[in-house]
């Protein structure tokens, strides 16, 4: 049983200027101190920038693979079993995929030089093609739960 509450499900927002849950999920990830307008002109400035050199026609379709290709599948946890410590892989809900690969592709955009909009820009760019530093995080949680498989039957 867990100690925690259950966790409450919120209706999803819709953006102002797409009418797309998941560009409102990523503003409510960039925004920093209630700031919420900052966070949207970057998001969207970030968009513009990131559709500007692709043939789509869809300005969300780099959003959208970009947040596809980084969402892990598997990820370890701590378990402790007769004084032991192990990692024991574990599959990720589909909402948990997507807010850790938001907060890995804005960690990283925020180290990028430039400032947030251009970070995120050419992070999202990145990830969609399967490049960059968010991928490169998402491979070391997969390759963490590969290596730690064997304590998979500690799972419960």
């Amino acid at each position: 049983m867990s100690r925690r509450r259950r966790v409450i499900k919120k209706e999803e927002k819709l953006d102002s200027r797409y009418a797309s849950p998941l560009v409102s999920r990523l503003i409510s990830t960039i925004m920093r101190g209630g700031k919420k307008s900052l966070a949207e002109r970057i998001v969207y400035e970030a968009i513009e920038k990131s559709h500007e050199g692709s043939d789509a026609v869809d300005p969300l379709e780099i959003l959208n693979r970009a947040i596809e290709n980084v969402k892990p599948r598997l990820e370890v946890k701590s378990r402790r079993v007769g004084g032991a410590t192990y990692q024991v892989p574990i599959e990720i809900s589909p909402e948990r995929q997507v807010s850790l690969a938001m907060r890995w592709i804005t960690g990283f955009a925020n180290k990028r030089r430039g400032g947030m909009a251009r970070g995120l820009a050419f992070e999202l760019k990145d990830a969609a093609t399967g490049q960059g530093s968010a991928i490169k995080k998402r491979d070391d949680t997969h390759r963490m739960a590969q290596a730690n498989r064997a304590f998979a039957h500690f799972r419960y």
